[in-house]
């Protein structure tokens, strides 16, 4: 699916924009105990405004999942701040669902933590899962759907917390590339409707440039921001575009830098 032009066009303004901030300030982060320790994060800022559609980008071990946990609340800095504005969510490569539960079951579950009435439930439920294109899978269980549909619900579940923060954890690492190309066009158009902020990890440097405004490349552990590229390509954008396809040269040319300087230390 690509977007149209008065999808486009739809676009939230900067005022009308519900989306979260995100403000990382020299936070670092350390695991084990004295005598044998891992410094997962080094003094890493990082600023995501509201609406923003950030990627972090970096080698494996080098804090990006850990970062997106301090962000959420379920990990403490070691030295540091982090501040979130707004309500958030995080999904990971694989859906967590309840295996027990209806799609519709699942994404009702998060209504009701968060107090809504049992009577309304129904309708927002019907109102997400039509959002996500699965308005006729809300009786099927989770192990009846594909991985990209298991992927759709744990969207759906995220918008039923009113998430103004989305953190995306390799949420599409695990799918075949046609279906990851289709989510990515999913991901871009409730993301160009709801206005709410991302920030998204992957390994595929190319599905950053894709889907961001700005890459961010994580240094090798410990990570902290070793450079930053903005991403100047109208929207919509196509995996295969030259333009994607020659920044994302780019920077993986930056992360391969990284994984050498670490190499020879």
């Amino acid at each position: 699916m690509t977007l149209s032009e008065s999808e486009l066009a739809a676009r939230p303004t900067e005022s009308s924009r519900l989306g979260g901030t995100v403000r990382v300030r020299d936070v670092s982060k350390v695991f084990g105990q004295r005598g044998d320790t891992t410094v997962a994060l080094n003094r890493i800022s990082l600023d995501v405004p509201s609406g923003a559609f950030v990627a972090l980008v970096g080698a494996s071990g080098c804090g990006k999942s850990t970062l997106l946990n301090l962000i959420a609340g379920l990990e403490k800095p070691t030295l540091g701040d982090v501040t979130l504005n707004g309500r958030c969510a995080l999904i990971f490569q694989e859906a967590a669902l309840f295996p027990w539960m209806t799609v519709a079951q699942n994404v009702s579950l998060a209504l009701k933590l968060r107090g809504v009435p049992r009577r309304e439930r129904a309708g927002i439920v019907a109102e997400l899962l039509e959002t996500v294109h699965l308005q006729d899978f809300a009786g099927h269980q989770p192990h009846e759907l594909s991985g990209g549909m298991r992927q759709r619900v744990a969207i759906a579940r995220a918008f039923a917390q009113e998430a103004e923060v989305l953190l995306m954890d390799e949420p599409f690492g695990a799918l075949d590339a046609m279906t990851r190309d289709l989510l990515h066009d999913e991901l871009e158009r409730l993301w160009l409707d709801r206005g709410f902020t991302c920030v998204f990890v992957t390994h595929n440097v190319r599905e950053a440039v894709r889907l961001a405004d700005r890459v961010e490349v994580l240094t090798s552990r410990p990570g902290t921001i070793a450079e930053t590229f903005e991403v100047p390509f109208a929207r919509p954008r196509r995996i295969e575009d030259p333009e994607v396809a020659a920044l994302a040269g780019v920077i993986t040319t930056r992360l391969r830098q990284e994984v050498r300087s670490h190499a020879t230390e």
